[in-house]
Order: C-alpha cells, then sequence, then structure tokens
C-alpha cells in the first residue's frame, strides 16, 4: 500500500520554472506533489522516508521496487530532484568503497515539511513498512555502510 494525495497544499507555487521551483525560485509545492503522488515515484519516496539511515541507494531502491529497473529509479529520482523533493547526496572519494554505491537519496527539508502538512509519508509508518520487507545479504549490506554525514 502506497500513500495517496489528500490533504490540501498551503504554499501553492504561482506558476513553474524549468528547474522545478516556482517562477520566483522558491519551492514551488504543487508541482512537488504533482511528481511525488506519481504511483511509481510515490513508491520510491515510501522507500526513502522508511529507508534505516533516510539515504537509501539506486540499488537499494531498485531492490524495494522490483517493477522498475535501475533506470527507470534513477529518471524518477531525477524528476523528483528537479522539483526539490529529494536531493542526492555523495560520499566523498575518500570515504567510497570499490563496488559499493556512493550515491545517496534524502527527502529535501521542503518536501518533509510539505508531506507533513499534508499528511503525506509518515516516517514511522515506512519506516515500519521498510523493516518488514524481506533483504538479500546484499541489501542488508549495503543499509549497513557508511552514509554521507552533514
Amino acid at each position: 500500500m502506497r500513500p495517496t494525495t489528500g490533504g490540501a497544499v498551503t504554499d501553492q507555487g504561482a506558476g513553474a520554472g524549468t528547474d522545478g521551483t516556482g517562477t520566483d525560485g522558491e519551492f514551488d509545492a504543487w508541482r512537488a506533489l504533482q511528481k511525488a503522488t506519481d504511483e511509481k515515484r510515490a513508491g520510491i519516496l515510501a522507500d526513502v522516508v522508511g529507508h534505516p539511515h533516510g539515504l537509501p541507494s539506486v540499488e537499494e531502491l531498485d531492490y524495494m521496487n522490483p517493477p522498475l529497473s535501475d533506470d527507470a529509479v534513477r529518471r524518477h529520482l531525477k524528476a523528483l530532484e528537479e522539483v526539490g523533493v529529494v536531493r542526492e547526496r555523495t560520499l566523498g572519494v575518500g570515504d567510497r568503497l570499490r563496488n559499493y554505491p556512493y550515491k545517496f537519496y534524502e527527502l529535501t527539508e521542503e518536501a518533509r515539511e510539505l508531506f507533513d502538512r499534508n499528511g503525506l509519508f509518515p516516517e514511522e509508518a515506512w519506516r515500519r513498512q521498510y523493516r518488514s520487507v524481506e533483504k538479500t545479504a546484499r541489501i542488508r549490506e549495503l543499509e549497513s555502510m557508511p552514509r554521507p554525514s552533514d
């Protein structure tokens, strides 16, 4: 079961710029909700929220969304990034491990606030759901690897 739209958007942007933000460069809540509530993107977002560190890699998201290829996951993440819903975080060159991901994705503060106001993607519910999925040894190993720090 994935989140559905509901609640009121309280800070709709006046129009969208080419980067997905409002014409004035502000976070465009309406465009963000349009992109976030697409069924496949909502599934990806639920797994970003549910991930133990809130920073999954594409490989983890691909595993959690079996109907999608890793390329499709990347395309959906790019669409979410363009409207300011997620941001990419990378491990520094010296912190990277061979044969392991170094790019991870997290919700932006603006998206978390928007979702909270509209009752979408509650963190604890999606963490419970994420924990309940049986994982391979590789995915468990990825979950325990270092993530970028602030």
